[in-house]
């Protein structure tokens, strides 16, 4: 192509008016909108210093080399990896999205450099090419205009030097660069792209974006009224989404999927400032989910590493409900345990544990981690599976690396084979933890070698023991619920789509112990906490049967037996007069007493009613005049043995005050008759008696009487006998007129 002023002149033009800029990388900080903006406006002006500095160090390590007959820039050595010091989160962002524009344009900008003859410059060392391409990208993304000094910007000699160097030549360069698009029937920036990265780019455009609900901060219920609210409809599934619309995921209750032509909207609302709303690639959430679903009641869990503080986070948010601490290990410096203890305490976690040690490093045996039955590995891995690549780097802090990789749209054999084998020695060690009763893997890799096989590897190492329960595969809790043909297994895989990012998900847990029989009661019991018994009736313990039982038999027993009609009348007429009165059981009581040592005459009444003494024989006769015997009865049953003992007393010298109650002791010796007519019953059938102490009191005087039976008193229970003709007696007695 001739060299003609004409067509530098409308060549700079065409720059000018952007037909040759590239595609705009947009800028989304998680930390907020306000960021997000200020990032944008920064971007159209150029970066500070240290941005460009970080962001030629990284594009060292990550750019493509060329064959040796190929070489036609050199960039110096970069056998050793350049130390990067990012003054924040935002800064480390830009940086790396920087140096990844430079990776993907590496080749359109070294032709640019050769052919407007401004490399090489024999004033700029080789080590600092990098640093000359990534300037070049930004010019040209600025439409080559001259870049900004911020204020507070700490000035890099460097930095400022090769900026004059390329500005001086700008429009040499826009010239080179339209002369590449005329040579390539380029109608767009675009075409210079690698084809991976377009594909990679377009599958992560369309890809649904996924937050989840910090229910530390807010109910779903809450979400859903203030995203309709905002205009938002919600839909059954991600085939339904127009443009305001939004579905609940299918595996994970708590997280909530937009359309990707939603993203920068999103996340200038303040559901998401607030940390209400948290964007994350959807393959964690399915991993603390299946973690959270292994947790039994106050057990603890191990998060083997750093990754996203957000993944961190929503554990914490699924285990608000029980004791249960997440212990997050590889937590080097205090600088990052300040700033991962202020994002927690700003999204509202409390119960999470930061270890200095790598997880690697841990003991089994370690007193902090005895109750810990969950283990969350979520290893370093290629990372193509995932559905931005740069964000999982980012969030992550992984490996620069995966952006080489991901311009390739491969992972070198040597590199695979390193990550397995780091991946392997992970899960066997957390196969050491005997009281850790279950470990969930995870990666976003498309590699067997960094998935199915590095698991049945660590299942085939034996590293258990014959003292524990060895692990097994199981089902995941989303195997029923997922489309995949893969749910039929026992490993959980997405494969990237245009609707999913990639996911490999394994779940271990030890077997069951078969020794111990498990009762059919702990079996319904279990059931009906799960709440899988469906109406069915869960079986009473025989504790409780027996309970109902014997407070049926007492129904029973109360229902058979009632009050004996003497001792009702002698309440009748004693009660108000008498405020102590003693029951009849306890006369009965005093009876059986007297019954046992028949010899001690303590009480008259009782040598009456059993022993063969003149006395007994007398006391019909002597209740008609009412004389002492007779008056003194009721004194007996008032007051106990002591009363009992003053009535002797009373009944030897006959007084006034025994006359005064005559009345009364006439109805109680119909109560003492009464008493003996129902001892003489309960001699033939006491089984089937009331079960009060009265009725088997006087059972027991029964059988103490008659081992000092005599004739006479024998003969006195057969007179007594006839229900009828001792109440008729009692009536003469009463009346003897």
């Amino acid at each position: 192509m001739p060299d003609s002023e004409s067509n530098l002149v409308s060549s700079h033009v065409d720059v000018i008016n952007g037909t040759s800029v590239l595609s705009e990388m947009k800028i989304s900080d998680e930390k907020g909108s306000v960021k997000k903006r200020a990032v944008t406006q920064i971007g159209k002006n150029g970066y500070p210093d240290s941005i460009y500095i970080n962001a030629a160090k990284i594009f060292q390590g990550i750019r493509t080399e060329k064959s040796t007959g190929r070489i036609l820039v050199r960039y110096g050595d970069k056998s050793e990896s350049p130390m990067v010091a990012f003054k924040d989160e935002h800064s480390r962002r830009v940086s790396y999205e920087l140096a990844f524009n430079a990776l993907k344009y590496q080749d359109l900008l070294e032709e640019i450099l050769l052919d407007s003859k401004v490399y090489p410059c024999y004033s700029i060392p080789d080590e600092l090419t990098s640093l000359l391409v990534v300037m070049l990208y930004d010019l040209q993304d600025r439409k080559f205009q001259k870049r900004k000094i911020f204020a507070e910007e700490e000035l890099v000699a460097e930095v400022q030097e090769i900026g004059h160097y390329l500005y001086r030549y700008k429009t040499k360069l826009a010239a080179a660069l339209a002369r590449c698009r005329i040579k390539y029937d380029a109608l767009s920036i675009e075409y210079f792209v690698p084809e991976t990265i377009s594909k990679q780019e377009q599958r992560t455009s369309s890809l649904p974006v996924c937050f989840w609900i910090n229910t530390f901060k807010i109910g779903l219920e809450d979400v859903i009224r203030d995203l309709e609210m905002k205009g938002f409809t919600k839909v059954d599934s991600v085939s339904d989404f127009e443009h305001y619309t939004y579905a609940v995921d299918q595996h994970c209750h708590d997280v909530l999927v937009f359309p990707s032509s939603l993203r920068e909207e999103l996340l200038n609302l303040d559901l998401f400032v607030e940390c209400k709303l948290l964007l994350q690639d959807k393959s964690r959430s399915l991993a603390v989910h299946s973690a959270q679903a292994l947790l039994s009641e106050g057990g603890d869990i191990i998060m083997a590493h750093i990754g996203s503080h957000l993944t961190i986070a929503h554990m914490s948010v699924l285990t608000n409900d029980s004791s249960s601490r997440i212990f997050v290990c590889g937590v080097k410096s205090s600088a990052k345990e300040e700033e991962l203890r202020n994002s927690f305490s700003h999204m509202g976690c409390k119960n999470i544990w930061l270890l200095h040690e790598d997880f690697i490093e841990l003991q089994p045996t370690d007193s902090r981690l005895e109750k810990a039955k969950v283990i969350l590995l979520l290893p370093q891995c290629s990372g193509l599976g995932a559905g931005n690549p740069m964000e999982l780097i980012l969030s992550e802090h992984r490996d620069a690396g995966l952006l080489r990789d991901l311009f390739q749209g491969f992972v070198s054999e040597d590199k695979l084979s390193i990550l397995a084998e780091r991946q392997l020695n992970e899960l066997i060690h957390a196969l050491k933890f005997n009281k850790v009763q279950g470990i969930v893997y995870c990666t976003c890799s498309i590699y067997p070698e960094e998935n199915e096989l590095v698991v049945k590897k660590a299942l085939e190492s034996g590293v258990e023991g014959d003292k524990v329960r060895p692990y097994r595969l199981i089902p995941s809790i989303f195997s029923s619920c997922s489309d995949s043909e893969s749910s039929t297994e026992m490993f959980f895989k997405m494969e990237p789509s245009e609707i999913s990012s990639g996911c490999f998900l394994a779940v271990l847990e030890r077997e069951k112990d078969t020794s111990k029989k498990v009762s059919a009661k702990d079996i319904l019991a279990s059931a009906a906490a799960k709440g899988l018994l469906d109406g069915i009736v869960e079986e009473k313990p025989k504790e409780e049967v027996k309970k109902q039982k014997v407070k049926q038999r007492r129904r029973k027993v109360t229902a058979s037996d009632s009050k004996p009609k003497a001792a009702k009348l002698l309440h009748h007429h004693t009660g108000a007069d008498v405020k102590a009165e003693v029951p009849v059981s306890k006369a009965a009581n005093k009876i059986q007493e007297k019954h046992v040592c028949p010899k001690k005459p303590t009480n008259k009444i009782q040598e009456k009613h059993v022993c063969p003494t003149k006395a007994a024989s007398d006391a019909p006769e002597k209740t008609v005049p009412g004389k002492k015997a007779a008056s003194h009865t009721p004194q007996k049953t008032v007051p106990g043995k002591k009363a009992a003992s003053n009535i002797q007393q009373k009944n030897v010298h006959q007084t006034k005050a025994a006359s005064n109650i005559q009345q009364k002791n006439v109805h109680q010796t119909k109560a003492a008759s009464n008493i003996q007519q129902k001892n003489v019953h309960q001699t033939k059938a006491a089984s089937n008696t009331s079960t009060s102490k009265a009725a088997s009191n006087v059972s027991m005087a029964k059988e103490a009487s008659s081992t000092s039976t005599s004739k006479a008193a024998s003969n006195t229970q057969q007179k007594n006998v006839p229900r009828t003709d001792s109440r008729v007696e009692l009536k003469k007695s009463v009346n003897p007129d």
